[in-house]
């Protein structure tokens, strides 16, 4: 019996044991290219967390919280290894139970409050069992601008455009600004039937993120309208695009 036991203690210590998962700490941010973090005044960053090898989700999230320190992110010069964000600073924090490393694909769509002007933008890491991944965490960068524009139209066939203007983090666009509206061309186009009725520049109001022009008399009908933001410093960009009806429809 002696023999046996120790025969079977044996067998157990060289058997193959089974791989536990370890919890595994992830943080993920999103922030607005050359500008904050995208939280609770954009309604938000989507996160999802995806097993690229299987395609499975491992997690789903928002980001939540405020767009960050703007000293700190935007104005300090910053050190290889310093931090620019704080307990406060938006994120979308993943518990994933992993059991071996795993290259996970992060895929962010937003703003999700202004659903006209969201876009997707995906990344991939390996993340590796019990290595949290914290502090400023995985940062997915969006570009682009938010163009909320409006138009109303005269009985004499004139249509004044209004644009707001900001962006992906809602950080503001105003004279002399971090953001200088100076900095910004806002442009609207009108075409009817596929052809260029209306090209012609929106010029900031003063107000912050504004800016409006009126266009010259239009043949009543329908019309396509586009307004579109640049950024002549950076890559952000953005485009709203509706139709509108001048006057009596032919």
């Amino acid at each position: 019996m002696p023999k046996l036991l120790a025969l079977t203690a044996a067998l157990l210590l060289t058997a193959p044991m089974a791989v536990q998962a370890e919890p595994t700490r992830v943080m993920v941010r999103a922030q607005a290219l050359d500008a904050k973090f995208i939280g609770d005044h954009m309604g938000g960053v989507a996160i999802t967390l995806k097993d690229t090898r299987t395609g499975a989700v491992l997690a789903r999230g928002l980001t939540r919280g405020g767009t960050g320190d703007t000293q700190r992110i935007m104005r300090a010069p910053r050190t290889r290894g310093d931090g620019v964000t704080d307990a406060a600073t938006a994120g979308f924090e993943a518990v994933l139970d992993l059991k071996a490393p795993t290259l996970v694909r992060a895929e962010a769509e937003g703003p999700m409050g202004k659903p006209g002007s969201a876009i997707r933008v995906a990344s991939s890491l390996w993340i590796i069992p019990g290595h949290d991944v914290l502090g400023d965490g995985w940062i997915l960068t969006l570009p682009g601008l938010v163009v909320e524009p409006s138009a109303s139209t005269s009985v004499d066939g004139e249509v004044t455009l209004t644009a707001k203007v900001a962006l992906m983090c809602g950080c503001p666009i105003e004279s002399g600004g971090l953001w200088d509206a100076a900095n910004y061309t806002v442009q609207a186009r009108l075409t009817r039937k596929g052809r260029l009725a209306a090209d012609i520049p929106l010029a900031f109001t003063g107000r912050t993120g504004e800016y409006a022009a009126t266009t010259p008399k239009l043949a009543p009908g329908r019309y396509v309208l586009r307004v579109v933001a640049m950024d002549a410093k950076t890559a952000n960009a953005g485009m709203f695009e509706w139709k509108i009806t001048v006057g009596a429809r032919p």
